[in-house]
C-alpha cells in the first residue's frame, strides 16, 4: 500500500460485483479539502486518504461513504445526503466517496476487502 498521491487509478471489491471501478485519489491537503466540492457528480470513486471522517455541505448531491481501516477493509457504508457532518471512525484511515447507490452495485459493504491500484486506468492492458 504505502503513501499515495494525487492521481487516478481503478477500485475492485473481492468478491463484489467484479468490475473495476475508475478512482480518484485524494492524498494531498489540498485535495482533500476540495473533495467532490463544486460537482454534479462523480463518474467512479474518491479515495480520501488519510481520512477519518467526512461532511456534505454544499455538496450538489448524495454521496455514498464508506469507512476503510487500513488494511483497506470496509468498516462501515453510509449514504449521506448535502448539508450533513458524517461520523469519526477511529478506525478509519481512508475513505471513499462515491454517488449515492453506486456502492451497493459494486459489492462494497462492510467487511468487504478493496484493492486498489494507483495509476492504473480501467482496461488498462498491465502486460504492456
Amino acid at each position: 500500500m504505502g503513501r499515495w498521491r494525487d492521481g487516478t487509478g481503478t477500485l475492485s471489491v473481492l468478491d463484489g460485483a467484479g468490475t473495476a471501478v475508475p478512482l480518484e485519489i485524494a492524498a494531498s491537503y489540498r485535495a482533500r479539502t476540495r473533495g467532490l466540492l463544486g460537482r454534479d457528480g462523480i463518474e467512479g470513486a474518491l479515495l480520501l486518504t488519510p481520512a477519518s471522517s467526512v461532511h456534505t455541505f454544499r455538496m450538489r448531491f448524495a454521496i455514498d461513504v464508506a469507512h476503510l481501516d487500513r488494511h483497506l477493509r470496509v468498516i462501515a457504508v453510509r449514504t449521506m445526503r448535502p448539508g450533513r457532518l458524517g461520523a469519526i471512525r477511529p478506525r478509519a484511515r481512508h475513505l471513499l466517496e462515491a454517488e449515492a447507490g453506486a456502492m451497493e452495485a459494486w459489492g462494497l459493504r462492510p467487511g468487504a476487502q478493496v484493492v486498489i491500484a494507483a495509476g492504473i486506468a480501467p482496461g488498462q492492458d498491465l502486460r504492456t
